[in-house]
């Protein structure tokens, strides 16, 4: 059986029993509501009383597209070669070993801009557990090897392919492109990250599927 949402929480808790600070990463394809559980889990475990999860997505290490330009790479944004994943996985590793006495400061990704934000998500030494979301998670080759290394667990978002693609488009609507524009996109850019990440579920520790989310 599936798991619920209620079983999730149970799981993330068990991550962090005597106090040491873990990492639980959520992947899946764009588009298969990884933030959205993301930002479920942080608020029902915060919801306890004093805040002790953090909530640190991977869209931070996304490349400027300055640097996308040069690298000739800004028609595959998104892609996992247009992250900064050792960048990633020293900020992840930093998390878990960090002490108690220091404040960590994570990048942030400005939707509107569609540009990462150096120093915009604090993580307060109360925080116990780390929630990080993305889609390279699992990929387990190069850089992205050391990211997974530094995640004690990683769950994979599953959700009804065609309504994946629906909510993908209207994102990129959301966000300024035409209707068409969006389809394009997701077509000639996002449907080929989709099909890399598909293939990294089975490295998963948890496969989540749609009731839960």
């Amino acid at each position: 059986m599936p798991p619920t949402f209620d079983d999730l929480l149970i799981r993330a808790r068990s991550l962090a029993p005597d106090g040491r600070r873990a990492v639980l990463g959520i992947a899946g394809s764009p588009g298969a509501g990884k933030t959205t559980l993301a930002e479920r889990l942080v608020r029902a475990l915060n919801a306890d009383g004093e805040p002790w999860v953090a909530h640190v997505p991977m869209d931070g290490f996304h490349l400027a597209d300055v640097e996308l330009e040069r690298l000739g790479l800004r028609d595959r944004k998104g892609a996992p070669q247009t992250f900064d994943a050792f960048g990633y996985a020293a900020l992840l590793r930093r998390l878990r070993v960090q002490g108690d006495d220091e404040v960590v400061y994570a990048p942030g990704f400005e939707r509107v801009l569609e540009q990462p934000i150096a120093g915009a998500i604090a993580v307060s030494p109360s925080a116990r557990l780390v929630v990080t979301e993305g889609n390279y998670l699992l990929l387990g080759t190069g850089a992205w090897g050391r990211v997974r290394a530094e995640v004690d667990e990683v769950w994979f978002c599953e959700i009804d392919e065609e309504e994946r693609l629906r909510r993908l488009v209207a994102r990129h609507v959301a966000f300024g492109k035409s209707y068409e524009e969006a389809v394009a996109w997701v077509r000639r850019s996002d449907q080929r990250n989709a099909e890399l990440v598909a293939a990294s579920r089975g490295r998963a520790d948890l496969v989540v599927c749609e009731d839960a989310l």
